[in-house]
């Protein structure tokens, strides 16, 4: 083999493989001590981009965790005060069926009642005002979609989280068709011979029956008297309607198609067409019509906003009044939204939220358009002091208890499937993805190990051989001596 001493190959290729080991003994140095695969692009571009979306998407995930836990103490905060609510209105039902007992009480006695309840609609106010979570107040009306409608037929219902905030100027309600009511007309006038006869009327109504026999003697209008009273004392859900020439017109209380009655007279035409065989009632109508020239569902008299539409899914408004809109141009009213229900993101991407609307408890947001004989616009106005006061107070307080019952019932579905269902989700979504970036990202501690040991040999080895190849060259002074 030649001898030269100007260029050391075997030294240089020692040096090399020396180099490469080097590099990689600190690689494995790296990553042991970091504990990571991925320390830099080079080491896996792949790798580092999935990764570093996944490390984006864990904390978003896990963000999202922390808000649901915080969105789900503000529902519980939310839902223990209307549970007092909720008791406040028991305890005032109570006052009223007692002040509802005409023939005891006496004036101090609907004087003390009265003011019972006017401190029970306090409690109301201050709840109300003062339920908070941190400092945003739930109950006062200021976190739901809040509407005003302004028209001489046309009431303000409710609203949803879909529900669009409306212009200034408001959503313009036009009604194609008004609210009708159930109705079964008699053709043949009551006379004193009918009743002499003993006349039998029979009527049906959701699954209630009421039979009535007219009395020999009695006149036409005490005998319409009885049955009016005997319709009410059977639960009918009916009103009878004195006319004119004397026959019988009997009414649903409510409106719509979906209410219904049947009625069965021996003499065919007082009531039935055949006498003693059912005749069915005629039907009543939904209201039908537009919001803001978009599609509604009408039920009864309400009209709701069709769920996908634009900016009116779930709003609803009551048409009280007889008359469609004839003209293109006319329209029954408009309606003003405000949307400030309570949005929540539950998730870790961009529009991954839900949402609440909170009803308002005081006193005059509760039992707003309660139809009554006594003029009550809303639960604040209630009076116990007269009998026809304290029977409409039962009917508001009832409308406020059912609207407390059924916010409490959403409220406890919006916690359940809602906010702790998707945050068991976002918790298993966690675990998967933390994996999933473990996969890719984290360092085979065993495995970094052993290349470490194997590398730390290589090292040895290439330094003893480098040393080996540089005294190669000292074999030419051997020859020169």
């Amino acid at each position: 083999m030649a001898l030269r001493i100007n260029h050391n190959v075997s030294s240089i290729n020692a040096q090399r493989q020396l180099t490469r080991s080097t590099g990689t003994q600190a690689k494995t140095l790296e990553r042991l001590a970091s504990g990571l695969k991925v320390n830099r692009g080079a080491d896996g571009p792949a790798a580092l981009v999935i990764s570093e979306r996944l490390r984006s998407q864990i904390a978003g995930v896990r963000q999202a965790i922390d808000n649901s836990e915080t969105s789900i103490s503000m529902v519980q905060t939310t839902e223990a005060a209307l549970d007092e609510v909720g008791r406040a209105l028991v305890s005032a039902r109570q006052v009223a069926i007692h002040a509802a007992n005409e023939g005891v009480n006496d004036e101090v006695m609907l004087q003390a009642d009265q003011s019972e309840i006017e401190n029970v609609l306090d409690t109301l106010d201050r709840i109300s005002a003062y339920t908070q979570f941190g400092t945003k107040r739930l109950l006062d009306g200021s976190r739901g979609a809040n509407g005003v409608a302004n028209g001489k037929n046309l009431e303000w219902v409710s609203a949803t989280t879909e529900t669009k905030t409306s212009p200034i100027t408001g959503y313009k309600v036009r009604i194609n068709q008004a609210a009708s009511r159930a109705f079964l007309k008699g053709t043949v006038k009551l006379t004193q011979e009918i009743i002499n006869a003993e006349e039998t009327i029979t009527i049906s109504e959701n699954g209630r029956n009421m039979n009535f026999t007219t009395v020999k003697g009695e006149s036409v209008n005490s005998t319409l008297d009885s049955l009016e009273l005997r319709i009410a004392e059977a639960g009918l859900n009916l009103e009878l309607v004195r006319t004119e020439e004397g026959s019988i017109h009997l009414r649903h209380r409510k409106f719509g198609s979906e209410h219904s009655f049947s009625a069965a007279s021996s003499t065919a035409g007082i009531l039935s067409k055949v006498g003693y065989i059912n005749t069915e009632s005629i039907r009543g109508k939904d209201v039908n019509g537009t919001i803001n020239g978009e599609e509604t569902l009408g039920r009864g008299q309400v009209l709701t906003g069709r769920a996908g539409t634009k900016n009116i899914e779930g709003l609803s408004v009551r048409y009280t009044g007889t008359d469609a809109n004839v003209e293109p141009e006319d329209f029954a009213g408009t309606v003003t939204i405000s949307q400030n229900s309570l949005i929540f993101q539950v998730g870790g991407n961009a529009n991954q939220t839900t949402g609440i609307s909170l009803t308002n408890t005081s006193s005059r947001g509760l039992s707003r358009a309660i139809p009554n004989k006594s003029g009550f616009e809303a639960l604040r106005d209630i009076d116990v002091r007269t009998a026809q006061g304290a029977q409409d107070s039962i009917k508001l307080i009832d409308a406020a208890v059912e609207k407390i019952s059924s916010t409490r019932g959403s409220l406890g579905a919006f916690q359940k499937n809602n906010l702790e269902s998707n945050l068991n989700y976002l918790r298993i979504a966690h675990e998967n993805l933390t994996n999933a970036e473990s996969v890719l990202r984290d360092a085979d501690m065993a495995e970094e190990m052993s290349s470490f040991t194997k590398n730390q040999i290589m090292v040895q080895t290439g330094t003893a051989m480098l040393a080996q190849a540089n005294q190669t060259p000292q074999a030419v002074l051997t020859l020169l001596s």
